[in-house]
């Protein structure tokens, strides 16, 4: 659809092809923050998510997002890594209008009406309303650069081509131009993400941008006033220490936001179940709640700990990781023991040191403990998840049967089905399993259930344990 005035919208195959019959069809210019305003009033009136996708933020972050989108602010956000900064700033798009004419041919998606380029202007003054008109879908409104320290002013602004000149222009044509990112992101949406590591001095070119909405090419007399919402990202460490954000560039920005990571483990736990990549290729797979509550679990216990460095954050990123690895695990095991459904189980945890190492910063004197750091922050994820999913009640006869001399050996190499001749013979365990399972009562279901009962009342120093190499038994304490 294009968008037109008032509520007057224009058919796809209705696009007028030339500025005569889009001045004709009624269609008027907006600038790129008054647009995204009504889209977003429009969106926010019928009860619509300006952010979709975008989890656990409704009462802190969307709303002053939505406030600074209202204001026709510039935006910094300010967050660890893994906060969705990057997400948010690229939903941004869905604000925009679908379709947007722009003078055909321009580099920098000049506004038929007002165009600033020399090319755009001299075409309009040539052809008149017989000039072309072309159609940029609003996914193409967006641009993007990683601020490296390398970054330079020909790549945000622009400089002079080479090839331009060896055609014969002179140097004082503007059409020798080439354009930087920012004036090929006019009448969008244009991100710099970790801002603070941009040189100081390219971080003033920027200073034009977001004041007097032009930019200047340096050894040119020209000023493109350029029409961007320039939104950055940045991380509260670099923001202060590794590098810095220049005064009157913050001082330039409408709003500066402080993300967060999920503050319920519910929250991370819809985030990880839709960023998650799950294969689907015929095999039967179930994740028990209480398998993806313990992973989510683990990230949130890794952020209050004292022996991960929370200054560089334990990203979301981490408990999508630990979720993936441990559906691989568990098929790895099961299409190895023959099992005719994957479920997790405590014992394929071992698999997730690798996915975690790499994504927290353990803040050890030894490098040897590391291994040891999340060992722990394990057990007490599992602990953590056993004390809310299981009642004390529940496990107490399957504790007083232990003490008959009991002994039952678990690990990632034992099959489903020595654990439902164990439930069969020993019925004090059906209270827990139907806990976690409720109706579900497929023999790899029941397996994962006993393993996580015997691993919590062994870490809730009910049961004891003896572990050689994969393979676990547990006994009874008398």
């Amino acid at each position: 659809m294009v968008r037109g005035v008032g509520t007057r919208v224009l058919e796809v195959d209705d696009r007028p092809s030339t500025l005569g019959a889009l001045r004709a069809s009624g269609w008027q210019s907006r600038t790129i923050k008054d647009e995204i305003r009504e889209n977003a009033v429009a969106r926010i009136r019928a009860g619509e998510d300006l952010f979709p996708g975008v989890m656990g933020y409704e009462d802190t972050v969307v709303p002053q997002l939505e406030h600074a989108v209202l204001a026709g602010h510039d935006v910094v956000l300010l967050g660890e890594r893994g906060q969705a900064k990057t997400r948010i700033i690229r939903s941004l798009t869905n604000l925009l209008d679908e379709w947007m004419p722009i003078v055909a041919g321009s580099e920098i998606n000049d506004d038929p009406f007002e165009p600033i380029s020399k090319y755009a202007k001299d075409l309009v003054a040539e052809h008149g309303d017989d000039t072309e008109i072309g159609w940029v879908h609003r996914e193409d409104r967006f641009g993007e650069k990683l601020a490296t320290p390398d970054t330079s002013i020909a790549d945000l602004i622009g400089e002079v081509d080479p090839i331009k000149v060896a055609e014969g222009r002179y140097l004082s044509d503007e059409l020798t131009l080439h354009y930087g990112l920012v004036p090929r992101t006019n009448r969008g949406v244009f991100a710099i993400n970790e801002l603070p590591d941009l040189a100081e001095r390219i971080q003033v070119g920027l200073l034009n941008v977001l004041e007097e909405r032009d930019v200047q090419v340096r050894g040119y007399k020209v000023r493109l006033p350029v029409d961007v919402m320039l939104v950055a990202s940045a991380n509260p460490e670099d923001y202060t220490n590794r590098g810095r954000m220049i005064t009157p560039l913050k001082d330039r920005f409408g709003a500066q936001i402080r993300t967060h990571y999920p503050l319920e483990v519910s929250t991370e736990i819809e985030i990880a179940d839709q960023e998650a990549r799950i294969p689907d290729d015929g095999l039967d797979t179930l994740i028990p709640d209480y398998m993806k509550e313990l992973i989510a679990n683990f990230s949130h216990v890794a952020r209050g700990s004292s022996h991960v460095n929370q200054r560089s954050g334990v990203s979301v990123r981490l408990t999508v990781s630990n979720l993936e690895t441990l559906v691989a695990a568990a098929t790895r095991r099961a299409l190895r023991l023959g099992d005719d459904q994957v479920v997790p189980r405590v014992s394929d945890l071992d698999a997730l040191i690798a996915s975690t190492a790499g994504k927290i910063e353990i803040e050890s004197l030894d490098e040897d403990r590391d291994g040891e750091v999340i060992d722990h922050l394990f057990r007490t994820a599992i602990l953590t998840t056993f004390k809310e999913r299981v009642s004390p009640e529940g496990v107490r006869q399957v504790v007083d049967a232990f003490e008959s001399d009991m002994m039952v050996s678990a690990g990632d190499d034992v099959p489903a089905a020595d654990y439902v001749e164990l439930l069969a013979s020993e019925p004090s365990f059906a209270g827990p399993v139907a806990e976690l399972l409720g109706d579900v009562d497929s023999p790899a279901a029941i397996a994962s259930a006993m393993e996580f009962i015997l691993e919590g009342l062994h870490l809730s120093k009910r049961l004891n344990k003896d572990a050689i190499g994969t393979r676990s038994s547990y006994r009874g304490r008398g």
